[in-house]
């Protein structure tokens, strides 16, 4: 289990004495969104670049978009840290799909070799930034309803062991896998187009091994949260 950074936003970025200099690691760092101070909506004009800021703006609740700005306010202060560039002038885009080859694959940086990965949730937001492809994702525990509606897309192996689960127990199982399975999935670029049930993660405390080329590890988050990173090994 990884315990993750906390970055708090504040007026000043880089954000002085939390991000570290660029590692051969992978950094993890988790946000709370619920900007209570607004300092995330102070910096986001000179921050966010005119697509984000549009984005923000056509949540249907407004909760919603602050929640989005405070996420991507801290992803840009990150990256401009290892950049070593204004937060404003991080530039972002998307490398192709590895499936298709459209213009909607990961996230990538135009400055420089980092690659990072974003996923928010509810009030928390879950970033890697780091030397190689990485993906990460953070999850509200699900409800019964969703496994049941859910299991029967999974691998085998995971499909078996939720079955084989005291219903009790299952949502907590189905959401550590749920988002492993995202993190590998975003980690490789194509998300949730590859499907469900190739690979194989597992339920258990511990993830699964064997994803070839990936490592998953659990990230340790606040209770009814569950969080994972995938990163790639060059193998």
């Amino acid at each position: 289990m990884l315990t993750p950074h906390v970055l708090t936003i504040g007026s000043q970025f880089p954000p002085a004495g939390q991000a570290p200099p660029p590692t051969a690691a992978t950094t993890v760092w988790l946000v709370d969104t619920d900007d209570r101070d607004g300092a995330a909506a102070r910096l986001a004009p000179e921050v966010l670049d005119l697509a984000e800021q549009l984005r923000a703006a056509g949540f249907k609740h407004e909760e919603d978009g602050r929640r989005y700005v405070a996420s991507h306010v801290a992803l840009r202060m990150l990256l401009g840290s290892w950049l070593d560039l204004p937060p404003g002038r991080v530039r972002i885009t998307r490398a192709p799909c590895p499936g298709c080859g459209g213009p909607h694959g990961r996230p990538v940086s135009e400055d420089g070799p980092v690659h990072f990965s974003l996923s928010h949730s509810d009030r928390l937001a879950l970033l890697a930034v780091g030397p190689a492809p990485v993906g990460a994702d953070v999850e509200t525990l699900p409800e019964a309803s969703a496994v049941a509606e859910l299991a029967e897309q999974l691998h085998p192996r995971e499909t078996a062991e939720l079955e084989a689960l005291a219903p009790e127990e299952r949502p907590a199982a189905f959401g550590r896998l749920w988002a492993r399975k995202e993190a590998y999935l975003k980690g490789l670029g194509i998300g949730l187009g590859r499907g469900l049930a190739l690979d194989y993660v597992g339920t258990g405390d511990t993830p699964a091994t064997g994803l070839p080329g990936w490592s998953l590890t659990d990230v340790a988050v606040p209770p009814g949260f569950t969080a994972a990173v995938a990163v790639t090994t060059g193998r």
